[in-house]
């Protein structure tokens, strides 16, 4: 009776309890199984179902379509209790911009899912839901992630967007793609048996593992040759898979730092030349209240912040200490991760989206590479030789498969028929083993980098009014000292932003029945006469800097009457505020 008594106590239990990550007593709303991957549809039916449990808190709407007519969907999370979403700071969710990067799409559904499952029943939600909104964009490549899934590729494949493109040059678009020769869905490795006529031998402890052969004064050769990539020469060039579908970047494509082909490989004809990046960029320029920026990629197991090319040169102290407090505090969310300067510590990207929000813009902005493979490992120290696999070996990753995956990352060598080659054999990685995580790590992998997410987004500005005086000057005069305080690391306007002169200044405004002679801004706490009066418009005054992160800016009017005075600050990256004060 035991396990019938469980189901109806669960059953009975009220599912608006939250569901924060207490394994005992609780249960979400709406399951979602994060053991897996989904394909673009399912990713969409998720947040619709939970769109449909809670339809006041997430919306969305459609900004464009992909090259080959799929929707980008932008989801607006936000709690109408507390404001609509464009009256609070806004922080921008996007993952997929690469085909094959599948897990971030994930991650953006686990971080609405989390969010929503908790508002309500936890303070910390609450209180970020209370002060600011999310938009989330699962996925700007659709298309690339469609195919990834359900074609033959390998994990490095589907890269691309999908609008057809002559990547060889050859006056033929997309006419050599790989081929899958077995029909089992995965693009993996050729061999051919030459008996004493190759270039590599079996591994006696592995026959999965192919050894080279070192040039020798014996004349000794092994009897195996490796055929490169599973498929053949389609267009009769001489070479083979070097024109599959699509051939660019599309985050080479945006306007900071961006260059053309020649130089930056996939950067496309123009910025935004793609319809996936016009409809992201007019978004987001139609939304000047975004002041955090997340994408997601994979892999390696990165927090990375530009600039992304050296010539760019170094970014403003002020939002460096943004950056390093958040890349740092990524650091212990998120093990294995480092945080990272993308020129510096990974290779040069002309063009990128965090490039362009940040040095374009002025929103601080993070790129992550999802899932690193030390997690397979986490005793063993990192193998530097191990390329994009990260820290293990390919023997580590035949241990791993065998060990932890029961061979079901592995597709065991076996023979088939070549066109040119005759019989040859076939195996190898799959392509869902190496650069996402297996079944068994995905969740965690969620949960810490959307966690990430609310950490960024909890920084971004929250501006009260920490004091006000009323000081009477004689002959009818009053001063009125506001102290405006934003309580967050980021800015009301970064460094950079202010530069740049880079979207609206703040606006900090007093309203009443009175005549407001000066105003201005305070320089030194305790010394009055150290300011400048604006003696134009006093009763509103502007500021390319802004309210520093964790900072205060004080403000002074003299006016002439009495009642009540409204002082206020607006910006685009803040709530708007508004508080009394009771003149003489």
């Amino acid at each position: 009776m035991i396990a019938p008594l469980l189901s109806l106590a669960l059953l009975a239990q009220d599912p608006g309890t939250g569901f924060i990550g207490n394994p005992v007593d609780t249960r979400p709303s709406v399951e979602i199984a994060w053991n897996r991957l989904y394909d673009d549809a399912e990713i969409y039916a998720h947040l619709d179902r939970l769109a449909e449990r809670w339809p006041d808190l997430l919306t969305y709407q459609v900004i464009g379509k992909s090259v080959e007519g799929r929707e980008m969907r932008v989801y607006t999370l936000n709690d109408p209790a507390s404001g609509s979403a464009d009256s609070k700071p806004a922080m921008w969710v996007d993952a997929n911009v690469h085909g094959n990067e599948v897990q971030g799409s994930e991650a953006t559904l686990y971080l609405a899912w989390y969010l929503l499952e908790n508002h309500g029943t936890n303070e910390r939600v609450d209180d970020l839901l209370g002060r600011a909104c999310f938009y989330i964009l699962p996925m700007v490549n659709p298309d690339g992630r469609h195919h990834w899934i359900h074609e033959a590729h390998n994990p490095h494949s589907s890269r691309t967007g999908h609008q057809p493109t002559d990547s060889d040059l050859d006056g033929k678009f997309d006419e050599d793609p790989p081929n899958d020769l077995d029909g089992d869905g995965h693009i993996v490795q050729m061999r051919k048996y030459v008996p004493g006529e190759g270039t590599h031998r079996l591994d006696p402890d592995d026959p999965r593992v192919m050894i080279p052969v070192p040039d020798n004064d014996r004349g000794e050769k092994g009897d195996w040759i490796l055929l490169g990539t599973e498929g053949y020469d389609d267009d009769g060039d001489g070479l083979i898979n070097e024109d599959d579908s699509g051939g660019y970047d599309m985050n080479r494509a945006w306007p900071s730092s961006w260059r053309p082909g020649h130089i930056q490989y996939g950067a496309g004809p123009y910025p935004l030349y793609w319809p996936e990046t016009r409809c992201i960029a007019d978004f987001i320029l139609a939304h000047p209240n975004i002041a955090a920026v997340q994408s997601f990629h994979n892999t390696g197991g990165m927090i990375l912040r530009g600039p992304g090319a050296e010539s760019y040169g170094r970014y403003p102290r002020a939002d460096l200490r943004v950056y390093d407090e958040l890349g740092k505090d990524g650091e212990r969310m998120l093990p294995f991760y480092d945080y990272m300067i993308i020129w510096k510590d990974l290779y040069s990207v002309f063009g990128g989206f965090v490039n362009w929000t940040y040095e374009g813009l002025g929103i601080i902005s993070f790129t992550n590479e999802m899932w690193v493979s030390e997690r397979m490992f986490p005793q063993d120290k990192p193998d530097p030789n191990a390329g994009w696999f990260g820290g293990t070996s390919q023997e580590d990753r035949l241990w791993f498969n065998d060990q932890l995956m029961s061979g079901g990352a592995y597709i065991e060598w076996h023979e088939v028929e070549h066109p040119l080659y005759g019989t040859v054999e076939v195996g190898g990685f799959r392509k869902d083993f190496g650069r996402v995580p297996p079944s068994f790590l995905i969740e965690e992998e969620l949960h810490r980098n959307a966690v990430f997410c609310m950490r960024h987004a909890e920084s971004m500005p929250d501006v009260v009014v920490r004091s006000h005086e009323v000081s009477s000057l004689g002959g009818g005069l009053t001063a009125i000292d506001v102290t405006f305080e934003n309580l967050r690391p980021i800015p009301t306007r970064t460094a950079l932003a202010a530069q740049k002169k880079v979207g609206k200044q703040d606006e900090f405004t007093i309203a009443g029945d009175f005549e407001v002679l000066a105003g201005g801004f305070r320089e030194d706490r305790w010394r009055q006469e150290r300011m400048d009066f604006d003696t134009d418009r006093p009763e509103r005054l502007l500021s390319e800097r802004g309210i520093p992160g964790r900072g205060e800016v004080m403000v002074r009017w003299i006016v002439r009457g009495s009642g009540t005075a409204t002082v206020g600050w607006t910006g685009e990256k803040g709530r708007e505020v508004r508080v009394p004060v009771e003149l003489p």
